[in-house]
């Protein structure tokens, strides 16, 4: 099975691999139905339903799913989608090399300072990783302030609200050189300052 390349990011390690629909679908269902995921709209999800969701994204050639592992342990969730044909068809004109995104923390009770952000950093690397994509689009809820503020962290520029289906959403995207300025701009925010008279 292939993983992502392990990269510590302060954090602890990190790294993705394919989502196993027979052997993930037990433990994703319990990170789906949990209230702090009440943005993916599955909290009333029986366990057969994430099984056979995940089993129809592992045979689309258009959809896949990875579970993140933070030193070595599923720890978040990833899906990655062709948006001509899943999500968003018909609500914007898709680019070359567009590239669909969700992603989802596991609910803890004691969450550590910059995980979340590790993690996102860790997904936009894994799909800039392919030459192909150009830019990666998102459409979170409208409401969802705390990752609109995230996805602008890491260079994500908001476009305008869409209505889909099961929610109004924010249709945003960050392009690769919007990413990598962004990672620029974390890389110069968090870097230790001197001590006066420190030896350098």
């Amino acid at each position: 099975m292939r993983r992502t390349p392990s990269r510590d990011r302060g954090v602890g390690t990190l790294a993705m691999r394919p989502l196993d629909p027979f052997e993930d679908t037990e433990l994703v269902h319990s990170w789906v139905t949990h209230p702090k995921s009440a943005f993916w709209l599955l909290q009333d999800a029986r366990l057969q339903d994430i099984e056979r969701e995940y089993m129809a994204i592992a045979a689309s050639e258009h959809h896949d799913a990875f579970v993140g592992l933070h030193d070595g342990e599923p720890a978040f969730l990833m899906e990655r989608y062709d948006p001509r044909y899943i999500e968003l068809v018909g609500l914007y004109e898709p680019e070359p090399g567009d590239v669909g995104m969700h992603f989802l923390v596991a609910p803890t009770d004691r969450p550590v300072h910059g995980f979340t952000r590790a993690v996102i950093a860790t997904v936009m690397e894994h799909l800039f990783a392919d030459p192909r994509t150009h830019r990666v689009v998102v459409e979170p809820d409208v409401t969802n302030t705390a990752v609109h503020r995230l996805n602008e962290e890491v260079g994500f520029v908001p476009e305008r609200e869409i209505d889909k289906p099961e929610k109004r959403a924010l249709l945003s995207f960050c392009t690769r050189e919007s990413y990598d300025a962004a990672v620029v701009r974390h890389a110069v925010a968090t870097r230790p300052t001197a001590v006066s008279g420190a030896r350098t």
